[in-house]
């Protein structure tokens, strides 16, 4: 199972956690877990490429990723990251809480 987590401070969206693998159809042709990976990729490329903001990325082979923007947070990244909430969360009502689920933790700090 695919389990996102969107951290947030000040109801802004400053970071993520994506880990784990939808197994829904096996390697290769597992749609949920393609179409995930191309909504996280293009969201940490875009902040990267088209804002100033610093950011702080890790990847690994096993399918995790965090992603954190360090500082304040821009208008581009703000709505970079709804619009990954608004591709998982359609993920999510396609396919359901067996192959994704998806959480948001408001932190007090960061």
């Amino acid at each position: 199972m695919i389990r996102a987590v969107f951290y947030s401070k000040n109801e802004t969206y400053f970071g993520f956690k994506i880990s784990g693998h939808a197994e829904y159809g096996c390697c290769g042709k597992d749609v949920i877990c393609a179409g995930v990976s191309a909504l996280v990729i293009n969201t940490v490329n875009s902040i990267e490429e088209f804002t100033e903001d610093s950011v702080v990325t890790e990847e690994c082979e096993d399918g995790l990723v965090r992603f954190k923007i360090i500082g304040n947070v821009s208008q581009e990244s703000k709505l970079l990251l709804k619009t990954l909430r608004l591709g998982l969360c359609s993920i999510y009502e396609e396919y359901g809480d067996k192959y994704i689920q998806i959480f948001f933790r408001e932190v007090s700090h960061v």
